[in-house]
């Protein structure tokens, strides 16, 4: 009896377990109801533009040169200090060259055989004109031969000194080995130092440049537009910059230039552009920034907009579905304005509050 009892509760388990797992398999195979999600209409500024990536630069930067060839003795600035113009910046110690120093030596040295000849024939005929014995037009043949060879052997002094120190003893000082700043600014950059060689700036000859100073109160964008942009863009069109080491601002400017030619780079035709920056803002600009400019198209505030993600098409003409109760929803025509891309300007169709339908994106892998 307690066997029979046993084998009927088996039985009555077994038969349940399958009932169960027929109803689980069933249930795990039903498509769960699907659930769209909404967004709502919102007001927003929608921008149109175009981006160019460049850096920021001073307008004004000099480079500073020296006027004659030589050792740097000293410099008087570093990197980061404001310079006015006029203020020395560096000395120059003179290297002459041996073959123009033999040559000026060996011209005074001439200078100085002609100049004593003349002295003694001067003082020997100046006293034959004293006692009368030669006439005054004869005298100043010797007194014109000795002003000459005077001026001749200064001449020749001063070369001499020139080739030494960089200037002569009429300057009053060699003010040529000093060099000088061109402009009021800031030190951007020392490429030389104390002992370092220069070479003069002429015209075969760039020189070394001792020190680059700008006017770090007028700063510009300058940056490269590709060639399917630069046709929409026009010069005193407002741009917003943004900067990669301070990203808590934005900064703007004017576009002022749109090169007339196109530079070959990478495979793609791109034309420079330059904005001025304004100077509203109170952040310090460091040159040779990068930063990304946009350029401003179009633009619209307090505008009625939609994400572009809602918007679907049906023979190119725009409609969202809108929700008139739990989850059914109605196509609704719109009307559409100036887009940036990733929201869009609602003219007509759908107003506040309305609940729009985002449609589901098709996994195209599991398709």
């Amino acid at each position: 009896m307690i066997k029979r009892i046993i084998k009927i509760t088996l039985l009555v388990a077994f038969i349940g377990l399958i009932f169960w797992t027929f109803y689980f398999l069933y249930n795990k195979s039903q498509k769960p109801p699907e659930v769209f999600k909404t967004v709502l209409p919102f007001d927003t500024t929608i921008i149109k533009k175009t981006v160019a990536t460049g850096s920021v630069t001073p307008r004004k930067e000099v480079n500073m040169k020296s006027q004659v060839s030589g050792i740097i003795e000293k410099l008087y600035i570093v990197a980061g200090q404001q310079v006015k113009q006029g203020d020395v910046i560096a000395k120059i110690k003179i290297i002459p060259n041996m073959l123009n120093l033999a040559n000026a030596e060996a011209r005074i040295n001439s200078a100085q055989i002609n100049y004593d000849n003349a002295k003694m024939e001067y003082d020997r005929n100046k006293q034959l004109f004293d006692q009368s014995v030669i006439s005054k037009s004869d005298f100043q043949v010797y007194d014109l031969k000795i002003k000459s060879t005077k001026e001749e052997l200064e001449a020749a002094q001063n070369q001499l000194q020139i080739i030494k120190e960089g200037a002569s003893k009429t300057s009053g000082s060699t003010s040529n080995t000093y060099v000088k700043a061109t402009i009021t600014g800031m030190v951007l950059d020392v490429p030389v130092k104390e002992g370092g060689q220069v070479i003069e700036s002429n015209t075969f000859n760039e020189g070394t440049t001792i020190a680059s100073v700008a006017n770090m109160g007028e700063m510009i964008f300058e940056g490269k537009l590709d060639e399917s942009e630069v046709g929409k863009v026009q010069e005193n069109m407002d741009i917003i910059l943004t900067i990669g080491a301070i990203d808590k601002e934005s900064f703007k400017a004017k576009l002022e230039y749109i090169a007339p030619k196109g530079i070959t780079e990478n495979g793609a035709i791109q034309f420079l552009i330059r904005a001025s920056i304004s100077k509203e803002n109170s952040s310090f600009l460091r040159a040779g920034y990068s930063a990304n400019a946009d350029i401003i198209l179009a633009m619209k505030e307090h505008v009625l907009a939609i994400p572009e993600s809602v918007m679907q098409f049906e023979k190119e003409k725009p409609f969202v579905e809108v929700e008139v109760g739990n989850q059914k929803f109605e196509k609704r025509f719109v009307k559409t304005g100036l887009s940036d891309g990733i929201n869009i300007e609602i003219l007509e169709g759908v107003k506040k509050g309305d609940k729009l339908k985002l449609p589901q994106l098709v996994d195209e892998t599991n398709s």
